[in-house]
Parts: structure tokens; sequence; C-alpha cells
């Protein structure tokens, strides 16, 4: 086990986080006492995405940290247990029955679209609460999920973004190497829908299966067709592999791909084969301290996980878990669920500290927070903001 996950661990055992169940102060609220609220989550914390998993629930975990050394929410001190599906839909069931047989009160923190495929079914049916999935896809968003709580802009938003500007410097020629299976899918389903309203289709695609860095078939196929620029959909390692192939290929179309790929693990495995791939994120630059929150984040951070580096990942976690409080103080001291639920559908044109662009917003018809995205691109290994699309691909 890595160092960075030892950390992450031994920081869910301290007693700002893991306390004793107390006897319940509402008996028909599940993981709720008068001094506790249980909150589970599922994610990749091993296996090939790891990284995405461990920097999500590090983030969440550095939010909650302060919220209960402040006193926690009505008294009741915040328990977050994160277990492992490894990104694999096949796990999510048996880690969806440890949560339950734990009984929280909510669950959160969930990373990718196959496991949240999944999970999000089985949330409906026990009428769960869930909140702050790192994944992007429509079938968290529509039709409406009355227990699914979305924080982050889709990957339609994403890839709308990047079809746009890339059609407005006169980029028409793109194609889509996708992760096959329903995240992959996904990103490709938004670009297709961007495309259409230019009249307009991929210019040539590739997949390649989850989990693997086996990206040669997939390169290949979408090398035929030599589009001017590649969207890729998926996580750190295989997006890595794709673009240094294609530049050991002597190949170097404009590399672009979304939130979920996880940039910092990405520009790190890439090394400088990442410089020029454009990024779509969720959250502004963690650089950005000038906001409220993300100042907030880079204190707490460096309090709770002292030595661990910023990410988006994390940062998106951090306001995943402010999410959720939110909801827990607006649903105030009798807890339960539904009015957890209502608590956050109240939230309405609220400053999330994150810059103009995103501002949270819920109701009763509309499960999504944020709508807008901040396009990034990889320059001497650091994600920075793209302002000007019109050198892009020159």
């Amino acid at each position: 086990m890595s160092s960075l996950w030892t950390k992450v661990a031994s920081g869910f055992c301290s007693a700002a986080l893991l306390i004793a169940l107390a006897p319940s102060a509402s008996a028909e609220t599940p993981g709720v006492t008068d001094t506790s609220i249980l909150i589970g989550s599922c994610s990749a914390l091993d296996g090939p995405a790891h990284f995405l998993g461990r920097q999500t629930v590090l983030g969440a975990s550095a939010y909650l940290h302060m919220i209960n050394d402040d006193g926690g929410v009505f008294g009741r001190k915040i328990q977050l247990e994160a277990f492992d599906d490894g990104y694999d839909p096949d796990k999510a069931p048996a880690c969806f029955k440890r949560m339950t047989k734990e009984g929280v009160f909510a669950l959160g923190f969930f990373v990718g679209t196959p496991t949240a495929k999944v999970y999000v079914p089985l949330a409906q049916e026990d009428k769960i609460p869930v909140v702050g999935l790192f994944t992007g896809a429509q079938l968290l968003y529509e039709p409406l999920k009355h227990e699914v709580i979305n924080v982050r802009a889709s990957y339609y938003d994403e890839t709308r973004e990047q079809v746009e500007k890339l059609w407005a410097a006169n980029i028409r020629k793109i194609g889509v190497i996708y992760q096959d299976d329903p995240f992959g899918k996904a990103v490709l389903d938004g670009v297709k829908l961007a495309l259409q309203k230019h009249s307009a289709a991929p210019a040539a695609l590739g997949t390649f299966m989850r989990n693997s860095v086996d990206i040669q078939a997939g390169l290949k196929q979408i090398m035929m067709g030599r589009p001017e620029a590649v969207i890729i959909a998926g996580p750190y390692a295989p997006a890595a592999a794709i673009v240094k192939q294609a530049h050991s290929d002597g190949w170097r179309p404009q590399f672009l791909t979304v939130s979920f790929v996880g940039t910092e693990e990405f520009i790190k495995e890439a090394g400088s084969d990442a410089d020029g791939t454009i990024i779509t994120q969720v959250m502004p630059p963690y650089d950005r301290i000038e906001y409220p929150t993300v100042a907030l984040y880079r204190k707490c951070l460096n309090k709770y996980s002292p030595g661990e580096a910023p990410t988006f990942v994390s940062l998106e976690g951090f306001v995943d878990a402010m999410v959720l409080v939110e909801g827990l103080k607006r649903a105030g001291k009798d807890l339960t669920r539904e009015k957890f639920i209502e608590g956050i559908e109240s939230i309405h044109e609220m400053n999330a500290g994150l810059g103009p662009k995103l501002v949270l917003n819920y109701s009763a018809s509309d499960h999504k927070g944020f709508d807008s995205v901040y396009p990034t691109m990889v320059k001497s290994g650091e994600a920075v903001l793209l302002t000007d699309w019109s050198r892009v691909g020159k």
C-alpha cells in the first residue's frame, strides 16, 4: 500500500472522523445518532485507477476533519467509512452491501461511470441519498433521480466546450478514442451531440478496455482517419499511453481529454508528451487562492494531510463534502434522509467560493450543482488555464 493511502487511512482512524456510535436520537433514521452521522463511500482505492479514488476521499476527508474540529453539524461528528471497489462494476454490489450493513445515513465520493451505473439503482431502491460522484455521465442527470445529488458539470458540458472551441478554431476533423464501457460511451455521446449541432460526426473512432493500457489497436483505428484533434475518454494510465505512443509514431494531433483523466497523474505518467494536451476541468485551478474555497482547501490539505500536493481530484472531493455538509445544515437538527435531500434542493444561486463560473444551484427538479468548466492546457508539466484557443492545433 502506498504512502499516500497510508496517510489517508490514518486520517480516517483519527478521533476527528471515527467516533463511537451512541444511541440514536432518531431511531428511524439509519446512521444518525445524537453525536454522529455515518457516511459511506466506495471508490477505486486500489488497482489501476487508485489515484482517482484516493484523491477524492483525501479531499473529502480534509473538509470533514475541519467540520468535525469545529464541532460537527448540530453537535454531530461526521464519520466517513471508505471502501475499495477497484473501479470494477463486478465488485460494486458487494461494496454497496458492505456500506448498507454498516447502516450508513448517506453515500458519497464515488468514482467512475461503470460503478455508478451499479450503485445508483441500488441507492434508489433503498432510498439512500448519494452526494458527489466523480463522473459526469448523463445517466446521473437524466432522468432526474431523487436520491442522487450531482455536484460537477457533466461530460456533455465538457465535450460541448471542447467541440465548440475547436470548431471556432477551424478544427473540424475530430476523432474519439474511448474506454469501451459506460464511461467512454458517455463521453462519445457528448462529442456526437456537440458535433450534431454542426451537422458533423466523429472523423474516426478507436477503443480500449477498462483497467488496461493495451491501446495499440484503438490507436491504430483512430490514426487511420487522420483526425486533426483527438478526444481521449479514459483515466490517466491509458491516456498517457495513447499520447506517448502517438508521439513515438510521429503523429501529433491536438489531444484533449475530460476531467476524469486525473490531471496530475496523467502528466506524471506521460512526461513531456503530456505537454499541449487540453483538459477540461470541473473545478478551477488550485492555484487560484483568491477564490475562498480554493484557499480553504489548500489550508485544510496542509493541516490534515501535510505533504500532500493539491490536485484537481482532491479539490473536487473537498467541494463534494462541502455540498454534503451544507445539506446537513439546512436539514436541521431533526435529521432525516428526506430532509437532507430537501436541504440540498433549497440551495439556490449560492456563491460556492470557486469563482464566477461556478455558482451552486439546485431545486426539486434539478440535482446538478454546476454547469460550467475550466479548460486547461498542459504546459511544461503544469495544467494552466486556456483562454485563447486561436493557436490550438497550430
